[in-house]
């Protein structure tokens, strides 16, 4: 086997953690991704990762070795896309970075259909909820929600990602009515963990912006379980429309503040500035504009 593929393999078992989470992403036993472990280790004549049957660590040696054979494997992928640029057909590896929300629900179905489209594309998708360095973090894309500062990165709009406001009717029905923003403060708000400590709710009606604090017994850092817990009826929410259409639609869910809107965030796909695109990132800022732009 060459040494290109074991080194591949390793750095998956550094990255992943374990040979069975190697083997669940590459479709092999997790005896093989061991035995070629060890095989790299034999041609190398050194150990690369300490064992034992609850954990791995690495090598001091194998900690040096990993960061190089990083780096060799990302200059043979640069190396694989110089090739793919003289064709002119979308080749390679593929890292993008997106808001868990967003990806779970909106990115990754559409995204089978970019990679359909260009089977020579493989994807690396990191959904998190924290503002990644492009650059740092090797990523070729990343779809960004908010505010963009400037860095000097290449920005495309997207369209703004907008939330609703709803509870379910069995909670509606027990509770005082919500007939302005201020009677939220009387209510039992499901809250998503954001960094910043932000614990309001912001509403544009007929007066302007209004800032309405909001307290909870529930706060979590990810959407899909706030879905789960509004449609219990454990109280108010404020979710992106992608995840909770399908509950607005069947009444399982119930739109609030009719006269009051929640500011929608701007949304842009950022990638590094370069004047020749290779096609493999030519491709996906093609495919993001016709899916997700402002004309989608």
């Amino acid at each position: 086997m060459d040494r290109l593929t074991l080194m591949a393999v390793f750095v998956k078992a550094v990255e992943l953690g374990s040979f069975s989470a190697v083997a669940d992403e590459l479709n092999l036993s997790p005896q093989l991704v061991g035995k070629q472990v060890k095989m790299l280790e034999q041609h190398l004549g050194v150990s690369l990762l300490n064992r034992t049957t609850r954990k791995q660590s690495l090598t001091d040696f194998g900690r040096t070795f990993y960061q190089r054979a990083k780096l060799i494997l990302a200059d043979m992928d640069a190396a694989e896309e110089m090739a793919a640029m003289t064709r002119g057909v979308p080749s390679g590896r593929l890292r993008i970075n997106a808001p868990v929300t967003f990806g779970v629900s909106t990115l990754a179905p559409r995204l089978l259909e970019y990679m359909v489209r260009y089977p020579q594309v493989s994807v690396d998708l990191t959904l998190s909820n924290e503002l990644v360095d492009l650059l740092e973090g090797g990523y070729d894309v990343v779809f960004r929600i908010g505010e963009l500062s400037d860095s000097g990165l290449k920005a495309l709009p997207l369209k703004p990602y907008q939330m609703v406001l709803c509870a379910a009717p069995a909670y509606l029905a027990r509770r005082p009515p919500i007939t302005t923003p201020l009677d939220l403060q009387e209510h039992e708000c499901l809250a998503f963990a954001y960094s910043d400590g932000r614990s309001h709710i912001r509403l544009e009606g007929p007066d302007g912006c209004i800032d309405v604090p909001i307290k909870s017994r529930l706060t979590i850092n990810q959407a899909d379980p706030l879905l789960s817990a509004a449609v219990a009826g454990l109280g108010v929410v404020l979710l992106p429309l992608e995840l909770v259409k399908d509950a607005l639609r069947s009444g399982t869910l119930v739109g609030l503040l009719p006269d009051y809107n929640v500011p929608v965030s701007p949304m842009n796909l950022l990638y590094a500035p370069d004047p020749r695109l290779t096609p493999k990132l030519r491709s996906f800022v093609d495919f993001a504009r016709a899916v997700f732009g402002t004309a989608a």
